[in-house]
């Protein structure tokens, strides 16, 4: 089978953006004890990292427009890498906290710009697919980077941790630069009418859907193990594995969401958000046991991510005069998701409701998201009829 080396180029990248993402929650009582400082108060390193890639997306996006694609991703990876570097050698909490909002401003605008040179490297009926390659290294990254980021992190030390990291964005810089044409200096672009194309209602509904869906998936993600904790009664190990389970899910969906959306955008969204919402309502019966618990998260898993190629392909077909912006917004609206979710969750359980609960709320998030889609089916079967007129 021949190599696609853009696709693998950029699927080495968003192994290296989800390894720096994610990691630093198996590791977050080292980082506490090292800096004097509370776990809740480390935590926030987490949420300003997904604050800065909300508001670093658009910016960053419309700052580089005027630069060749394969330098614009080069500059974002060189950006991702002095992040973790200053992350590595922080002196204090606010050091390390200003490291981690440099290094989310790269992760919008990587992920739009990247998501379109990844469908102009293909025909147009594989353009889901390589969007879905590309975030096949953030599923990876879940199963075999997060994990050893974690060991290293809890074993060695948090800094080397960042280290290694930095590590992977050289070595995303070199791949780049061998992968991708040199390109055509962009145009600037015109600021107020990219923004304009944003207002649009076609493209505020997928963005919401991407909100939603996003907030459906973190529902239960950000609590799973306290989840398998009192519904599986799990231990540990098991939890650790669970995990495993959960990024091999996620790579399963994401491989055959982007096939099934070269398809059909709008019946792979149904499809799989249907399969989401039945599996989290579902879920808190199927943990009573190990078996079912696995069963279930593997499941859980695929439908969640199945979902991420079709929605990041439907905002740049609605947004096709500005699809790097719209692209890149879209991440950002991923990650407002995944604070939508973890709220959505915490709030049910500062209710004094059952775990249980955790996983039906999302599946309501999933029903919210399922509404957005069929609306936006309805509006746009007038402007195919009109065109078939």
């Amino acid at each position: 089978m021949k190599i696609n080396f853009p696709l693998l180029a950029l699927a080495i990248g968003a192994f290296a953006i989800g390894t720096t993402e994610f990691s630093p929650m198996g590791f977050l009582p080292q980082i506490a004890e090292n800096l004097n400082i509370s776990i809740p108060t480390a935590g926030m390193l987490i949420t300003a990292y997904a604050l800065g890639v909300m508001i670093g997306a658009p910016i960053m996006t419309l700052w580089f427009g005027h630069f060749s694609r394969r330098k614009a991703l080069m500059i974002a990876m060189s950006i991702f890498t002095i992040g973790n570097i200053l992350a590595a050698i922080a002196p204090s909490y606010w050091g390390l906290m200003g490291a981690r909002i440099l290094t989310s401003l790269n992760h919008g605008v990587f992920f739009g710009i990247g998501s379109i040179v990844a469908t102009s490297v293909v025909p147009k009926d594989k353009q889901a697919s390589a969007v879905a390659m590309m975030f096949m290294g953030l599923t990876i990254a879940n199963i075999g980077g997060v994990p050893l980021a974690t060991w290293v992190g809890q074993n060695i030390g948090w800094r080397m941790a960042f280290a290694a990291i930095a590590g992977l964005g050289v070595i995303t810089m070199l791949a780049l630069w061998k992968a991708l044409p040199e390109g055509a200096v962009g145009q600037r672009p015109n600021v107020k009418a990219e923004l304009q194309v944003l207002t649009r209602k076609p493209v505020v509904l997928a963005l919401l859907t991407t909100v939603m869906s996003a907030g459906a998936m973190f529902t239960l993600y950000t609590y799973i193990a306290p989840t398998l904790q009192n519904i599986t009664h799990a231990s540990p190990s098991f939890i650790t594995m669970m995990l495993v389970l959960i990024g091999v899910g996620f790579s399963v969906g994401n491989h055959f969401g982007g096939k099934f959306a070269d398809l059909s955008l709008t019946k792979t969204l149904t499809g799989f958000l249907l399969l989401l919402m039945t599996t989290m309502l579902l879920f808190p019966i199927l943990a009573q046991t190990k078996m079912g618990a696995a069963l279930a998260l593997v499941v859980w898993g695929a439908a969640a991510f199945a979902v991420v190629p079709p929605l990041q392909m439907r905002v740049m077909a609605v947004a096709h005069e500005a699809p790097g912006l719209a692209s890149s917004v879209n991440i950002g609206a991923f990650n407002l998701g995944n604070a939508v979710g973890a709220a959505a969750g915490g709030a049910v359980l500062s209710m004094g409701m059952s775990y249980a609960a955790v996983s039906i709320t999302g599946a309501v998030l999933t029903a919210l998201a399922l509404v957005l889609v069929l609306i936006q089916m309805k509006m746009s079967r007038p402007a195919m009829t009109e065109t078939a007129c």
